[in-house]
């Protein structure tokens, strides 16, 4: 049996473009066939509320400085100050006569990373998702909430409005801006 030259030409240039073609299917197809790592991403995408348009960014902050040189480091301070504008700006919304004292007080409680940032980080099961070197340990504290402070950079590089960062913080962090302040 012989193969028409159509058939042919055909065949050899579906093998040719079979990568670019994959490379362009959607991003679900995409993270379903990928490492558990991905799949953990996807996850947490979900938990947030909010889908990276560039998910190098949320891998990224889930990238602890041990386990590699592109990590979470700067994303987490960027992070912290987007969480300190948020609660600085929604406390000052409440009581625009608070003390700066107080005010930093308040702001303090909120980012703490043992009282605050790691609960909500480990509520997210980021000490699951983090990747750390295997010497390092996933669930401390420190890592968790720089993991949690990471994100909030991440979502504000991936807008470009820090603003947008700190609605999700609010999604996410809820009514527990009460608790924190009451301790």
């Amino acid at each position: 049996m012989r193969s028409s030259p159509s058939f042919i030409a055909f065949s050899l240039l579906f093998i040719a473009l079979l990568p670019s073609i994959q490379a362009h299917a959607p991003i679900n197809a995409h993270f379903r066939s990928l490492s558990p790592f991905s799949s953990a991403l996807e996850t947490l995408q979900k938990q947030l509320g909010y889908t990276f348009k560039k998910i190098g960014l949320l891998r990224r902050a889930m990238t602890h400085a041990s386990f590699s040189e592109e990590n979470n480091k700067a994303l987490a301070v960027l992070g912290g100050s987007v969480i300190e504008t948020a609660v600085s700006f929604k406390l000052l919304s409440k009581d625009i006569d608070v003390s700066a004292s107080e005010l930093n007080k308040m702001v303090s409680r909120v980012s703490n990373v043992e009282s605050s940032c790691a609960v909500d980080g480990t509520r997210l099961s980021l000490h699951k998702v983090v990747r750390v070197a295997p010497n390092t340990n996933a669930s401390a504290p420190s890592v968790v909430c720089g993991a949690f402070r990471a994100i909030f950079g991440a979502i504000a590089i991936d807008t470009g409005n820090s603003d947008d960062a700190g609605s999700v913080f609010w999604n996410l962090h809820g009514d527990l801006l009460g608790h924190a302040l009451s301790m």
